[in-house]
């Protein structure tokens, strides 16, 4: 068995990193940019208003006199007649200052009569209620840097100037083979024996909270010829996960049905609860998860070693790590290193209770995993530990 260190080092050195694909701005929701973008034009594209109100030369007006207004100019329309001195134009918010003109005065600070305003405003300055042409970016420079995660915000700023398509990391191409005689799908009728199969159900779901969609999930049962046909099926993915079938029973055949498949072993069980006998192995550019049958270890396992390798291959951070003080005394045994279920306060961390793998119930409210140390036995309220979040 291997410490939990070695084996993230391992998944690291052996990870792959992500095709580059160009995605239209909405699939590329949440994705991280492979490529800086250049802006293609200036934003705004030309002096703007910033307000419905009177556009005018603030040089050329002498400050005495009415102004006299020439015409209006709406949201989406242009004017090439340029302004005189002591001219206006009725403008609205986004419309393009018209030629000879400089400054715009909001409509509640005038007095219109007729055809001409007094200005009202004492504070108006030149420039006023303008925004610059390529204030926002100008053509040619950088908008978004490569390593950009994409947000909503983000992919509004980018069509906004133009921009349909970006290049971004890939998400990778996920595969789920659940294994086990005992599995039966939820809504189906259940005898004597079986289960109700949860853990595809869970790690789907987790997948889509990474807002990845697996391309394969398949059911098999405890036979080798079945376990190694859905492998082989499989090995196109960029990541495999199995479940069950994984530790040293009689009917554990995953990892002997891996190597007829020609997956290369990297690591076979781990010092840690729950979860120990996890395998990661690699097939050409493939990595290979098998995963203990326990749906407490399959989503431990999941959140800190297969989203470790997802976030290499996308080069996205997805959960936050903190260290948090223990809000009561925990004690272990040592030599494993613990991923506890836990429930974060405002500044601390609580332990839940039902621990055991088998068991989802606190993990249905755990919003973090408490990391305790493999060597350590007794732990105090008040320590700082490592906490894994998953929300």
């Amino acid at each position: 068995m291997i410490q939990v260190s070695e084996a993230k080092e391992l998944i690291i050195k052996n990870g792959i990193t992500s095709r580059i694909e160009e995605l239209p701005l909405l699939e590329a929701l949440g994705c991280i940019l492979a490529r800086d973008v250049t802006a293609g034009i200036d934003t705004p594209p030309f002096h703007q208003s910033a307000m419905d109100g009177y556009a005018f030369s603030y040089e050329n007006w002498d400050k005495k006199s009415n102004l006299s207004v020439e015409g209006e100019i709406q949201t989406g329309n242009y004017s090439s007649e340029r302004l005189k001195a002591n001219q206006a134009v009725r403008i609205f918010t986004g419309a393009p200052i018209p030629p000879g003109a400089d400054t715009v005065v909001m409509q509640e600070k005038v007095l219109a009569d007729n055809n001409a305003i007094k200005v009202l405003d004492e504070n108006i300055s030149e420039g006023g209620n303008v925004r610059p042409k390529g204030s926002q970016t100008k053509k040619g420079e950088i908008a978004l840097k490569k390593g950009q995660l994409l947000t909503p915000v983000g992919i509004s700023y980018l069509a906004g100037i133009g921009i349909s398509k970006v290049s971004v990391f890939a998400k990778p191409r996920v595969s789920i083979i659940a294994t086990g005689k005992e599995l039966v799908q939820a809504g189906n009728e259940i005898s004597e024996g079986k289960i109700f199969e949860s853990n595809s159900i869970g790690l789907v779901a987790a997948l889509h909270q990474l807002n990845i969609q697996p391309v394969s999930v398949e059911l098999v049962d405890d036979v080798e010829e079945e376990i190694e046909q859905a492998i082989s099926n499989q090995l196109q993915s960029d990541i495999l996960i199995l479940t069950g079938g994984v530790s040293v029973g009689d009917y554990d055949l995953v990892p002997a049905s891996l190597e007829k498949c020609g997956v290369h072993k990297v690591f076979h069980k781990i010092k840690q609860k729950p979860g120990k006998p996890i395998y990661f192995g690699k097939y050409q550019q493939t990595l290979v998860f098998a995963l203990p049958g326990n749906p407490a270890a399959v989503m431990s396992c999941f959140y800190e070693y297969v989203v470790l390798a997802i976030s290499h291959f996308t080069q996205k951070k997805y959960y936050k790590t903190l260290d948090l003080p223990l809000t009561k005394d925990f004690s272990k045994k040592p030599g494993l290193t613990y991923f506890l279920k836990g429930k974060t306060g405002e500044a601390d961390v609580s332990i839940l209770d039902s621990q055991l793998s088998y068991l989802l119930n606190s993990f249905a409210v755990a919003d973090c995993l408490v990391v305790l140390d493999e060597e350590k036995e007794h732990f105090k309220k008040g320590d700082l530990v490592p906490v894994s979040m998953i929300v």
